[in-house]
């Protein structure tokens, strides 16, 4: 058995604003490993900015997990702890190793082409004019649920935007979610809460902050909104600190992005933990390429949520992978006449 790793550039299709600046470019990873003839690959999608594994020394981590591929899964996700990105994209390698359909990673209704999931469509930030197109293309294009990013423009004239969705569909029409991403001060947030709350959003992620556990705990309690959180997951490890995170805040939902909270071991622990505590979840994508994309797909499908899923990034680049992957009437789904074309990545 050999592996080897691979740098690629994914490349927006128009610059995407979030609260962190402004996304023209994701970096990404992938690691292949060889084994009897058979070709299995991962992505190792790690986030500047964003990932705990954002370390000056993450290629020589790469290296060492191929160097030592031959440790086998178990003993490298130990080893990995503290990368979680790597984890995911080795647990993503070995299943397609092991697959008998390439990167069919878990056979279902979904992989079969009978089942599709709901998604959410996704509205970056920008100017008025741009959000209000991207808000008109996602309702034209069949979505009923909308996640909007907030947090980097003037606060009216998001709510303004809000207002109009709202003032045109309701609730039982079209879901609106919103994301922070930890744009609000302590101070301001729970005003911000209220003033949101008037228009019957599904939840808003990340409104302050992480790591501020004792203000996110009291915001949660008080909350006039539902409040999920996201970024605070990140760099949380052992089950223990992981239930003790959960029973302090008490939030109402949890958002889980596998490239940053170890991939599907990962995910597996904070679901179990979430449900033990009547705390909600569902699963977003890390702006990973189709690769990834089809893996946290499939593994999302199989865990049978039922509230609609981040899971609709893989047209936001100009060089992605062409796979099975496809995103019609707000949901995503596996047409097995669409083929994988991995010529970009050679």
């Amino acid at each position: 058995m050999i592996a080897t790793y691979h740098k690629y550039i994914l490349n927006f299709k128009q610059a995407s604003g979030t609260s962190r600046g402004v996304l023209k470019t994701k970096e990404t990873w992938f690691i292949v490993i060889e084994y009897n003839g058979k070709k299995g690959i991962g992505e190792c999608g790690v986030f500047r900015g964003l990932s705990v594994d954002d370390v000056p020394h993450y290629e020589d981590i790469l290296q060492w997990t191929c160097v030592n591929i031959h440790l086998g899964l178990a003993v490298l996700l130990d080893e990995l702890n503290k990368f979680p990105s790597i984890q995911f994209g080795l647990e993503m390698a070995f299943k397609s190793l092991e697959s008998e359909n390439d990167f069919e990673l878990f056979p279902s209704e979904f992989t079969r082409g009978n089942a599709s999931i709901p998604i959410n469509g996704l509205i970056w930030m920008g100017s008025e004019a741009f959000m209000k197109q991207q808000i008109k293309e996602k309702i034209s294009a069949g979505f009923h649920c909308i996640k909007m990013k907030i947090g980097a423009i003037d606060f009216q004239t998001e709510i303004n935007l809000i207002k109009s969705i709202r003032e045109e569909f309701s609730s039982k029409e079209i879901e609106l979610r919103v994301d922070a991403n930890g744009a609000f001060s302590t101070d301001e947030a729970l005003e911000k809460l209220k003033i949101l709350s008037d228009f019957d959003l599904h939840s808003i992620e990340q409104p302050i902050k992480q790591g501020q556990f004792e203000a996110m705990a009291k915001l949660c309690d008080n909350t006039p909104l539902p409040i999920a959180l996201d970024e605070e997951l990140i760099g949380v490890y052992s089950v223990t600190k992981k239930q003790e995170l959960l029973q302090t805040i008490k939030p109402q939902y949890i958002i889980l992005k596998p490239s940053l909270v170890g991939g599907f071991k990962g995910s597996d622990s904070w679901i179990e933990i979430a449900e033990n505590n009547n705390i909600g979840w569902w699963i977003t994508s890390a702006l990973e390429s189709n690769i990834g994309l089809n893996a946290i797909a499939q593994y999302t499908y199989k865990k049978q949520s039922d509230l609609p899923q981040g899971l609709g990034t893989g047209a936001l680049f100009t060089n992605n992978f062409d796979s099975p992957l496809l995103v019609k009437n707000g949901t995503l789904q596996y047409d097995k006449k669409r083929t994988w074309n991995l010529e970009l990545l050679t």
